[in-house]
């Protein structure tokens, strides 16, 4: 560990986090988590002494390496580093940390470009699904730049439009694991639904507030926090999540009607703190979540109609659009959104040394 790790620090969509090739690190996963626990400084509020923001959403690591899959380029592992706590979690899977996956994959040959743009397929580990990143190579070489603009990132940058395929039940075993659209937990009517990312879809009006609150609002009330934490404890084992006490699993979404023409508004716990945005996967299963009759989420929504829908989701920052493709059922079949992202920093990263 003396001589560090190299690793490619990146911004994927609104999340921030070093993405290394799996092969450089330890092998031995307590091995690893150490060293990753150590590089990023936590547990610590402000994780001073790594490379944390003293935030989740900067305390991100994407393990990639090529594929042996005739279905995949690559497989991306995701590893949440919690910030206060000695926890590297691999039970969720994160959609913005995926965005840069097709370019560090590229940049560092893992697999051959094309001029113009490079589709990369991508076997999230996490969840045993596949999604398909398309990456701007022009000449042959990845570029960041681009007039493409995502809310909760300023300026633009070269898109990254990532589709997701099959992504139902990818951590519950089924898109709805309990089998019910709506399930009464505590007196609270929720969904627990799973296209992407286990959530827990609630209206905002029945947990007392109105879903226009901050950020900081929201994390400023101890009450609702204590009542959303023993809601998402029931809800785990009902998603086939188990025990979910120290998991970052399910994520926790307030809905409620539109403000600027989206399609359905949101505060998302993460599952502690409130999200400055919402997450990739997150918002895809809120929009599904929207579009189940008789659901929570879309007694507040105004859902478009038809077999492809382009559904906004509303966050504190601006809005995310998911679009669902529906069979002739009417369930989900995939989903696509436009995310960018940016190479940071390419180097070595270091743990602190072990005492001898």
């Amino acid at each position: 560990m003396s001589n560090g790790i190299r690793c490619m620090w990146m911004r994927g969509g609104t999340s921030k986090g070093g993405y290394f090739l799996k092969a450089e690190l330890p092998a031995d996963t307590v091995q690893r988590d150490a060293f990753l626990l150590s590089m990023m400084g936590s547990p610590d509020p402000v994780q001073i002494d790594g490379m944390g923001g003293a935030d989740p959403l900067t305390s991100k690591i994407a393990v990639v390496s090529k594929s042996d899959r005739e279905d995949a380029d690559v497989d991306y592992l995701f590893l949440q580093a919690f910030v206060d706590q000695a926890i590297i979690t691999d039970a969720q899977n994160c959609g913005n940390i995926l965005a840069g996956v097709g370019p560090f994959a590229i940049e560092r040959g893992l697999v051959a470009t094309k001029d113009g743009e490079t589709q990369v397929r991508i076997f999230m580990e996490n969840t045993g699904q596949i999604a398909v990143a398309t990456v701007q190579t022009p000449d042959g070489v990845v570029s960041y730049r681009g007039e493409s603009t995502i809310d909760g990132v300023p300026g633009t940058h070269a898109a990254v439009p990532l589709e997701f395929l099959d992504t139902a039940g990818s951590s519950c075993g089924a898109l709805l694991p309990t089998g019910n659209v709506v399930d009464s937990i505590n007196g609270v009517e929720c969904t627990l639904i799973d296209n992407g990312m286990p959530v827990v879809v609630m209206r905002a009006a029945d947990m007392g507030i109105t879903g226009t609150e901050t950020r900081e609002e929201l994390e400023a009330k101890s009450e609702l926090k204590a009542k959303l934490e023993a809601i998402r404890l029931q809800a785990g084992p009902l998603m086939n999540l188990g025990d979910v006490t120290e998991k970052s699993v399910p994520k926790m979404s307030m809905v409620s009607a539109p403000l600027n023409g989206g399609a359905i508004n949101t505060r998302t716990f993460i599952p502690h703190r409130c999200h400055a945005t919402i997450g990739v996967l997150g918002a895809v299963s809120v929009a599904t979540a929207a579009i189940l009759p008789d659901s929570p989420a879309a007694s507040v929504a105004q859902v478009p109609k038809g077999s492809r829908k382009t559904l906004a989701v509303e966050h504190p920052t601006g809005e995310m659009s998911v679009v669902l493709e529906l069979d002739k059922d009417g369930a989900p079949k995939s989903a696509a959104l436009l995310r960018t992202a940016r190479k940071l920093f390419d180097g070595t990263v270091f743990a602190l040394e072990e005492e001898r």
